[in-house]
């Protein structure tokens, strides 16, 4: 039996797919196929169009320091119905790792989606890295990584259940694994959320 099977990415917003997909995974789970259904990608609306047919156990939406999005109306929404959250990208596709420099980024290969996305580019990149230096500040005195710090700022979110982290290797999974261990006092929070919002003006 699979724990959790989750639509990835919904179809175009007013197609009658997503009640039809919804409907299936309805049945795999009816079928004990499947523990929980959940989905990836949605709005608001779309949730709602899939609770109407079946409950959404999970949601799993991108949500980061420099991408929070979904904190206007989807998390919350979340919270208010149960609906666990398994955000994903929390160290920005590598970006608040600490490893990533403008150098680095001068030289990321023209087939990786990184080197054209603004993120990546001037003038966002500087200020980008200006926050990583923040989430390196607090995490040396924890003894730990600024990817580290950018995850557990994700999970302190009440209506995070787990976060998503990518790894390429064992060196970098070695890097972050403990993440959910670090708890962030309110004025490292604090610390942080300033300089996000310093570096996003």
């Amino acid at each position: 039996m699979i724990d959790l099977y989750q639509i990835h990415w919904p179809p175009d917003p007013d197609s009658p797919e997503l009640e039809e997909g919804w409907s299936t995974m309805a049945d795999l789970r009816r079928e004990g196929k499947v523990r929980w259904i959940g989905v990836s990608n949605f709005s608001v609306k779309q949730i709602r169009r899939a609770k109407a047919l079946a409950p959404v156990t999970s949601m799993q939406p991108p949500y980061s320091l420099i991408h929070r999005e979904v904190e206007e109306d989807i998390v919350p929404y979340c919270l208010r119905e149960g609906i666990g959250v398994i955000v994903y990208s929390p160290m920005a596709s590598g970006l608040l790792t600490g490893a990533m420099t403008s150098e680095r980024a001068a030289k990321l290969p023209k087939d990786d989606w990184r080197s054209s996305h603004p993120d990546f580019q001037e003038p966002r990149l500087s200020r980008n890295l200006e926050l990583v230096e923040k989430l390196r500040e607090i995490g040396n005195r924890h003894g730990r990584s600024p990817g580290e710090v950018a995850i557990a700022w994700t999970l302190r979110n009440p209506a995070v259940t787990g976060a998503i982290v990518g790894a390429r290797n064992a060196r970098q999974a070695n890097g972050v694994f403990r993440a959910g261990e670090l708890r962030l006092s309110d004025k490292e929070v604090n610390e942080i959320e300033e300089t996000a919002a310093e570096v996003a003006a």
